[in-house]
């Protein structure tokens, strides 16, 4: 069985809360339907929608679903998804604390997460195959004290940067990190989902740079059951996933091997992880056609985002990560090329949609 896996910031989300629910119960919205027409020509089985807003009757996922993804967008066949998952973030989420210093403690800045209100910057998971809501771990209230070794942001000279009784506080997670186990022919595939913070927005204390770095390694840490002991998910359940369950990592994780604001090492945590094969990189023909202000464009060909140029330059932050040992088939990032069929669609989001597809066998090896 062939099954298609894919991550997309859809950059749906709006300023305040209950908008995108406004805005989708028209059907006519232009940002969701150009997002809607690329998920029906991609047609990913699984797919980690990042910013698309929470709210917790669903109201927003629902419309989306029914009155963009039902109704032909682009002239491709509609998209049905029979299941999805999604659940509280810390983007939005009040935290009570002063955590940017300016003396206030009701700001964006001093959420769990940045967020103008809670929900803003979620995530969901849509799939045509079980979500085994049951089993799902969700990591959203896990602190960042609790990781050993972690990245304690610092100013030059070396003083800490939140005064201890924050720091004891913090969350880890500026959205939510979910392991989400998915039924596919008789199998379980794990997708680890989560959208890490991005490494910019700060000062010389690099908060949210290192808090982007901590933020990957839970996941290498997650596929380490060495390194897994500190990890305990929402229901008080400790430790990671095991040696012998499959799975992929989405998300947009906001970390470029080579270019960014990212601290050094921060995504070469996942990409060079024993467990995790990112040998086959995702490419386009479109990053290396928009990157025609570098030096050297074909080196931007894995690029998933657009953040204009110079700088900071596209960059690659998007990532369909599989476990080793899974049989990739094929993989990509959808941009066209300007000039080209769905180019005007990519434009609703500053990030383009990674995918891969795996020969996915079942209970007993059949396909």
């Amino acid at each position: 069985m062939r099954v298609r896996i894919a991550s997309f910031n859809t950059a749906l989300s709006s300023d305040g809360p209950r908008v995108l629910i406004q805005r989708l119960s028209t059907g006519e919205d232009p940002k969701a339907q150009a997002i809607a027409a690329i998920l029906q020509r991609v047609r990913p089985d699984i797919v980690l929608l990042n910013e698309f807003d929470y709210d917790a009757q669903g109201v927003a996922v629902g419309l989306f679903r029914a009155r963009y993804l039902a109704r032909s967008q682009g002239g491709d066949p509609p998209l049905d998804y029979a299941h999805h998952y999604a659940a509280p973030v810390n983007t939005g989420e009040p935290s009570g604390l002063d955590l940017n210093g300016d003396g206030q403690s009701d700001g964006p800045e001093d959420a769990y997460g940045f967020g103008r209100f809670p929900g803003q910057y979620g995530m969901v998971l849509l799939s045509r195959f079980p979500i085994d809501a049951q089993a799902v771990r969700s990591f959203q209230l896990l602190r960042w004290a609790s990781m050993p070794g972690a990245l304690i942001p610092r100013w030059p000279d070396d003083r800490d940067y939140y005064p201890l009784a924050i720091w004891a506080q913090l969350r880890l997670s500026s959205k939510s990190h979910w392991d989400l186990p998915i039924a596919i022919g008789g199998r379980r595939l794990h997708v680890l989902a989560a959208h890490p913070t991005p490494p910019s927005f700060d000062g010389p204390e690099d908060r949210n740079g290192r808090r982007n770095h901590d933020e990957i390694r839970l996941w290498a840490d997650y596929l380490d059951p060495v390194r897994a002991s500190w990890i305990v998910d929402d229901r008080g359940r400790s430790g990671g996933l095991p040696v012998d369950q499959p799975f992929v990592i989405l998300g947009d994780l906001n970390a470029d091997p080579r270019r960014g604001n990212s601290v050094d090492g921060a995504i070469q945590q996942l990409l060079e992880h024993p467990r995790v094969d990112a040998d086959r990189v995702p490419q386009s023909h479109g990053a290396i056609a928009a990157a025609a202000y570098a030096p050297d464009p074909a080196e931007h060909a894995a690029d998933t985002a657009d953040f204009g140029e110079p700088v900071p330059g596209n960059l690659r932050v998007d990532y369909a990560l599989p476990a080793r040992g899974l049989t990739i088939i094929d993989s990509g990032v959808y941009w066209p090329a300007e000039g080209e069929e769905g180019a005007d669609w990519v434009r609703a989001s500053d990030h383009r949609l990674v995918w891969v597809d795996l020969e996915w066998r079942g209970e007993g090896g059949g396909s």
